[in-house]
């Protein structure tokens, strides 16, 4: 049995609490705070350390899941969990530019440091197809799949094709 270690990052808001939440088989452990900065304009509680969660797979290995703050402040610990992941998933609102170029800045952190496998994972994304293959075209050759964080086939989907890289 082995334990796959994968970082869920990304901007405040992109779903990434939301994701762990809705995929893992045990209980979440959370370090979900009242926000009090200009984060509390987008939802009331935001990640202050992490998100842990689990997914057991169908041979006995499991998927340990890492959520990071999105605040700027707390890179820090985005920075630590994502130096022991064996894989990582980049969240970004589709709706919104500064998850993408904060999606990019992560792509060019695991492309020139970690050489890990990753996929950036689109939420929001009730868009025409040419807005999407505009976001395409800025990431070059980096994966791109659409996810839903309230939606376990939608995550499952893009777990499966991340394990797959491994």
């Amino acid at each position: 049995m082995s334990i796959l270690h994968i970082v869920v990052t990304g901007n405040v808001g992109a779903g990434k609490t939301t994701l762990i939440r809705t995929i893992s088989d045990t209980d979440v452990i959370d370090t979900d705070k009242r926000a009090t900065d200009e984060t509390a304009k987008l939802k009331p509680r935001t990640t202050v350390a992490m998100d842990f969660g689990t997914l057991a797979l169908s041979n006995k290995d499991s998927l340990h899941l890492y959520g990071t703050p999105g605040q700027a402040r707390f890179e820090f610990m985005r920075d630590i969990l994502i130096q022991k992941a064996q894989a990582c998933i980049v969240l970004a609102n589709a709706t919104r530019e500064a998850d993408l170029l904060y999606a990019r800045s992560v792509v060019k952190i695991i492309e020139s440091q970690l050489q890990i496998p990753y996929l950036i994972g689109l939420t929001y994304t009730d868009l025409q197809e040419d807005i999407l293959s505009d976001i395409s075209a800025m990431f070059a050759q980096a994966p791109i799949t659409k996810i839903n964080p309230t939606d376990q086939i939608s995550i499952k989907t893009a777990l499966t094709r991340l394990v797959e890289q491994l």
